[in-house]
């Protein structure tokens, strides 16, 4: 099989179906990114080098950036990135790109199966009759065409690729099988679907179901900031319901390719149908002000714990990537808040053990050392699980606790401003 995409998706599947025996190639546009993994140096932390060597030398894992070497391939997997434009519309082009280039290699026998996050009716109206143009072949026919979600969550051990249940849907019921067959020599346990587009928003409907909640508790974080009540002990407490309530943790904002952007796939689509999904929308609104209000808090503790203004004010942000213990960066909400931290005339560094340097807007940042006194203020953005936190707010002059790291932790001090 091949998988086009050596990224966050592509290489933790890659790694389950040659652990299942598979040969299996990658293809990627980056001739280095190639010339790493076939070094056996992953840059993917669910798939350590060490494993990632051992299938390269033992199970013939390779990749390349030749898409002639598709023709050789039984089937084809599609996991790239579905990214919004700045207008935050859908923006399909990299995976339009890829399937330009599968068309003309498609023979009859192939199976292709999309894995990219996207709107309903992308697989049968988008990929399809570039499928069938560029190779002359019928869909459904000649060739099996289906959607099968990816549901990979970086840094996770309790539910792998392996282990989490995997959905199908093809464009007819033959599309269907040979889906099911490709992922059932590999993983645990295949739910089918009637079509792609079901299969396409079940995707979207696991994503947006985050979404909506942790905009409640964020909206919740912002009403108990005014009435004086710990949102973060509410929460606890709430959570000791054994039925009825699934806990969600408010914060900085959403990170990660898949919550911060896949509700914006339905809502764009559902216009087409004359339809507004308002309380979608009204959850990314929500989730998109939550850096802008942390930019208040951060303010207000200056202000009142310290005797400061933002200006002027050397400010450590503990933690860059999206979430605890992973070097993800994608759509990291402690990205806009140093942007909205700098705008506001602070100097602003970044501490992450996970995360040596990463550019923004043109420049390079490098992550320095946590020396929590140089500072006049640390702000925990991400609650990376190295971190000694009773030090730190020993350490630090004021600290602004936007994950509860400290009060998890039993940590309470006058110099800790929860979010």
């Amino acid at each position: 099989m091949a998988i086009i995409g050596a990224g966050y998706v592509g290489i933790p599947l890659a790694q389950v179906f040659a652990d299942a025996g598979r040969s299996v190639l990658l293809v990627d546009v980056s001739a280095d990114r190639v010339a790493q993994l076939n070094r056996g140096e992953s840059y993917i932390e669910d798939v350590p080098s060490a494993k990632l060597k051992q299938l390269v030398d033992e199970r013939g894992l390779r990749a390349t950036t030749d898409y002639d070497e598709l023709r050789e391939a039984d089937a084809i997997v599609i996991a790239l990135p579905t990214p919004l434009s700045k207008q935050r519309e859908p923006d399909l082009s990299i995976v339009r790109a890829a399937t330009e280039q599968i068309a003309t290699r498609l023979r009859a026998g192939h199976l292709v199966v999309l894995e990219s996050t996207t709107y309903p009716g992308t697989t049968r109206d988008e990929l399809l009759p570039i499928l069938e143009r560029g190779s002359g072949l019928t869909a459904g026919v000649d060739f099996h065409l289906a959607f099968s979600p990816e549901r990979i969550d970086p840094g996770r051990t309790d539910h792998t690729t392996k282990t989490v249940p995997k959905v199908v849907g093809g464009i007819n019921a033959a599309s269907t099988e040979a889906a099911a067959a490709l992922y059932a020599s590999a993983i645990d346990t295949i739910h089918r679907v009637s079509t792609p587009e079901a299969a396409e928003l079940t995707k979207l409907l696991e994503n947006i179901f985050r979404s909506v909640n942790i905009a409640l508790v964020n909206e919740l974080a912002q009403l108990c900031d005014r009435m004086g009540i710990d949102i973060w002990e509410v929460v606890e407490a709430a959570d000791t319901k054994p039925f009825g309530f699934m806990r969600f943790d408010p914060g900085p904002g959403l990170g990660g390719h898949c919550i911060p952007i896949d509700p914006f796939y339905l809502t764009w689509k559902a216009r087409e149908y004359d339809f507004s999904t308002r309380f979608i929308e009204l959850a990314g609104e929500v989730n998109q002000n939550m850096p802008y209000y942390c930019r208040s808090r951060v303010s207000q503790a200056l202000n009142h714990g310290a005797g400061r203004s933002v200006k002027g004010s050397r400010i450590l942000v503990l933690g860059v990537a999206y979430k605890a213990d992973i070097s993800d960066m994608r759509e990291s909400p402690a990205v806009k808040l140093i942007e909205l931290l700098q705008n506001a005339g602070a100097d602003v560094s970044y501490h992450d053990p996970h995360v040596p340097s990463f550019v923004e807007h043109g420049t390079e940042l490098a992550s320095q050392p946590l020396e929590p006194g140089a500072y006049d203020a640390v702000v925990i953005a991400t609650a990376h699980t190295t971190i000694d936190y009773a030090k730190l707010v020993s350490d630090a002059h004021l600290v602004v606790d936007l994950r509860n790291a400290a009060g998890r932790r039993g940590i309470t001090d006058e110099k800790v401003w929860k979010l």
